[in-house]
């Protein structure tokens, strides 16, 4: 496990600059696959045909990008003023370690504060990569950058730069790996683009595919740390099944479908409610006539951090309860 994860999570793909890790899944997933292609947005699909009368067209949904920065300015003395790409939080940035597309290392500063204690916002920071101009400086404006940090395994703690979503390719890419052959559903692995600035691919993508049933891979927050907000799910208690998000609703059909069948398989599961942020899932449900939409969500500390952790064994669970779900009956 650790060596693939280790593959996805150290890898570079800021939304929007996502070829190299689309690269990195397609050998994995192309023996699994009836065929496989890529869309004008880059997302890279993954389709699995079935014989079945009545099939299903299911969309699964895991994005492969993460939140990054972007060079708007280089000053006289060769330092980059930068803007962010999705989610990114100022109080995350001082001392942390940007990578850009050509391996360039930057190291992230902030304007001199009299108040130290405060947080900055995004705009007093810059990027330090070595340079000592504009004219040696090896970033233009427009160059993107994804966070630079190692993968750790800690017992069951893994942790990670980009947990959201490479935790969420890792789930799909096993769950293709252990599908049987006769799976009754017509059943398209999305592996998406843009998500973290406003689910894009996965629109492009279920507009093209128009599934009846969608279901999301993605991280989700958890309330099992010091003061955290209130939250019921838990690193270590199973995968979450979402009801809601701020972006979407799940059909409760769907629900009670993943609820039996985790169940039904001795699958150990939380329920989740989030009250911000939302999926590729939001996405599916209003594209095209609409389907019936939910998510598969790792649990996962300190998101939208250098240091986004989530538990092996839920991880687990996720994998085997896509796996029970793409391998039975939708009945909603």
């Amino acid at each position: 496990m650790n060596d693939l994860l280790r593959s996805l999570v150290e890898a570079y793909g800021p939304s929007g600059f996502e070829d190299a890790l689309r690269d990195l899944i397609r050998p994995l997933v192309e023996p699994h696959a009836d065929d496989i292609s890529v869309d004008a947005m880059g997302n890279l699909l993954v389709h699995k045909s079935t014989a079945a009368a009545g099939a299903l067209k299911v969309m699964i949904a895991a994005h492969i990008d993460e939140i990054g920065v972007m060079a708007t300015h280089i000053t006289e003395k060769g330092f980059l003023r930068f803007t962010n790409i999705g989610g990114v939080m100022p109080h995350t940035l001082l001392g942390n370690r940007v990578r850009f597309a050509d391996g360039t290392i930057g190291v992230i500063g902030v304007d001199h504060s009299d108040d130290r204690g405060a947080i900055q916002p995004l705009s007093k920071h810059f990027i330090d990569v070595g340079a000592t101009g504009r004219e040696d400086c090896p970033v233009r404006v427009g160059d993107a950058a994804g966070f630079d940090r190692a993968f750790v395994a800690r017992g069951n703690y893994l942790t990670a730069k980009s947990m959201d979503d490479r935790i969420g390719c890792y789930v799909a890419i096993e769950a293709l790996r252990r599908l049987p052959a006769d799976v009754p559903h017509d059943v398209t692995f999305v592996f998406s683009v843009q998500e973290e600035v406003g689910t894009r691919g996965a629109e492009a993508a279920a507009n093209r595919i128009l599934p009846d049933v969608g279901i999301a891979l993605d991280v989700t927050r958890t309330g099992d740390v010091p003061e955290a907000k209130a939250m019921s799910v838990s690193l270590g208690d199973g995968p979450a099944i979402k009801v809601r998000d701020s972006g979407m609703i799940a059909h409760a059909g769907l629900v009670r479908l993943m609820r039996r069948r985790a169940e039904e398989a001795g699958i150990r599961y939380q329920m989740e409610v989030l009250d911000g942020g939302s999926t590729d899932a939001r996405s599916m449900q209003v594209a095209g006539p609409g389907c019936a939409a939910g998510c598969i969500s790792i649990p996962c500390r300190y998101v939208h951090s250098p240091s986004e952790t989530v538990d092996s064994r839920d991880v687990e669970g996720c994998i085997q309860l896509l796996v029970a779900l793409l391998s039975g009956s939708i009945d909603l």
